[in-house]
């Protein structure tokens, strides 16, 4: 039977109005890309009086697009905003330090039991602002105070800096500020909406070869999660999480916030129980909402089971591709027609691949977003061991997936050419080649032998000992089966002619 559970967990709507969190309108919600960036939105209590406020809000996530940021009334109050500031210098150590370069403040120094105070005048902080540095490394000289004591210099601090009160405009976390116009003073609740980097989230599949797998195909009972990890700065309560799967192009370095933003229509639910996840199209994307609030925590990560299915049906493939020719370097077709020993090399490994349809029928039939799938097997004694990964891109339902898994060990392949012939006067070429692929296993096994026409775009075959299906312009493919223990032996001259 099908199992299907889908658990992306809900950023609340993309508009906030048409979606309340379940018990608490004042939740956060945020939608997740899987390309490092997220879409926030939270409610900011206000008490504006007529005229000019000033309203500030700590705490913001911090890596803040400034130019994403959106502020508003839900309820339409007109709100004018004269001026927009944001601030991502925490007080810290270092930058306390830096206020002090120059002047003379106490140390508290350790020596046993015993604590004294030691006067040191701060020649360089070692405070290193995110603007110095380049490309991700810090500048040279940077990173380590200077401190000089009874006129002698020493590098990294004597002891404890003792600090006076902090001003009256020193920040302890990340906070979005704005002088704010009104003619309708009150209460109300803003709605701050903002684009963000340091929020990713990925798939990753995890897909067993069941015991009741046979010669024809495999058999696989499939777990899928879906890992959230938040290094935006930041921790959001009880949030509403959405995660959007797709290739959404976004600009690097800055955006605007309001081309991330679009209508969605409220989803309707009229089961009398709900799933844990929904999942639903939206504009040329995929959206996974967790129907229940959640809490993600600054530098947290967090996993989530988002799909279950068993009985897929799945087919496993050998595939030879004997011709080396990724040591030749780069050829133009000349060379490539020229170079009589090109191609010539042989490889002697055979691909193992699974191959299974993302369909109803197939016990599946949803949208998978990209990630890793980890094929597991079980052993005799019901130990599941590992046999291989793969990453699979964003993948539409009634699509096949086809992954390499691996090389087989009981399955080898050799490939030589037995003639070439060439006519430069009358511009062709004819080549033989011999492939002979071995199976060391207790039961057939279904090959492809792919051969790869390189010499030139006009091409036929004039001899083979199998049918060959033409793949494209300059591929064929020798579909044989072979037996136990045994050998086939795949012959075929090519003619090009130019």
């Amino acid at each position: 039977m099908k199992k299907l559970l889908l658990i992306l967990w809900c950023l609340g709507s993309l508009a906030w109005g048409q979606e309340k969190a379940a018990g608490d309108d004042n939740a956060p919600a945020l939608t997740i890309y899987n390309q490092n960036f997220f879409v926030a939105r939270e409610r900011l209590p206000m008490e504006l009086r007529a005229g000019v406020n000033q309203v500030a809000f700590a705490g913001i996530a911090a890596h803040l697009e400034p130019d994403s940021v959106i502020l508003r009334d839900p309820n339409g109050r007109a709100l004018q905003i004269l001026e927009q500031n944001y601030r991502n210098d925490p007080i810290s150590q270092e930058l306390l330090l830096s206020f002090y370069e120059g002047k003379t403040i106490d140390f508290l120094v350790q020596h046993g039991e015993k604590q004294e105070l030691v006067k040191g005048r701060i020649v360089r902080s070692g405070y290193v602002p995110s603007a110095a540095y380049a490309n991700g490394y810090p500048q040279p000289g940077y990173g380590q105070p200077i401190i000089e004591i009874d006129g002698v210099l020493r590098f990294g601090l004597p002891g404890q800096p003792m600090f006076p009160a902090l001003t009256g405009d020193s920040i302890l976390k990340p906070t979005l500020s704005w002088l704010i116009e009104t003619n309708d003073p009150g209460k109300f609740d803003a709605e701050v909406s903002y684009v963000s980097g340091g929020m990713s989230w990925q798939a990753d599949y995890n897909l067993v070869v069941s015991d009741k797998s046979n010669g024809k195909f495999d058999v696989l009972d499939m777990i899928g999660w879906v890992t959230m990890q938040n290094q935006s700065g930041k921790t959001f309560e009880n949030a509403r999480i959405k995660l959007l799967a797709g290739d959404v192009n976004k600009i690097q370095p800055g955006t605007v916030g309001g081309r991330v933003y679009a209508a969605e229509s409220k989803a309707m639910m009229n089961d009398a129980m709900q799933p844990v996840v929904r999942e639903k199209s939206f504009d040329e994307f995929h959206l996974y909402t967790l129907e229940r609030p959640t809490t993600l925590r600054d530098q947290q990560t967090k996993q989530v089971e988002f799909v279950r299915s068993t009985g897929i049906h799945a087919q496993r493939l050998y595939v030879y591709d004997g011709a080396q020719v990724g040591q030749y370097g780069y050829y133009s077709p000349e060379q490539v027609r020229n170079d009589q020993s090109y191609g010539t090399l042989s490889n002697p490994k055979v691909w193992v691949m699974e191959e299974f349809k993302n369909a109803e029928t197939n016990h599946l039939g949803i949208p998978l977003p990209k990630g890793k799938l980890r094929f597991y097997r079980r052993d005799t004694d019901g130990h599941l061991e590992f046999v291989g990964e793969n990453q699979i891109d964003h993948t539409p339902k009634d699509e096949t997936i086809r992954v390499y898994t691996g090389n087989a060990f009981d399955v080898v392949g050799e490939r030589k050419r037995t003639n070439i012939r060439v006519d430069s006067n009358h511009n062709w070429m004819e080549e033989s080649f011999e492939i002979r692929v071995r199976n060391h296993k207790k039961e057939p096994v279904n090959v492809r032998v792919v051969e790869h026409l390189y010499r030139w775009t006009t091409w036929k075959l004039i001899e083979q000992s199998y049918p060959a299906h033409k793949m494209d312009a300059q591929t064929t493919e020798f579909p044989i089966t072979v037996a136990p223990d045994g050998e086939q032996v795949v012959t075929y001259t090519v003619h090009y002619s130019w």
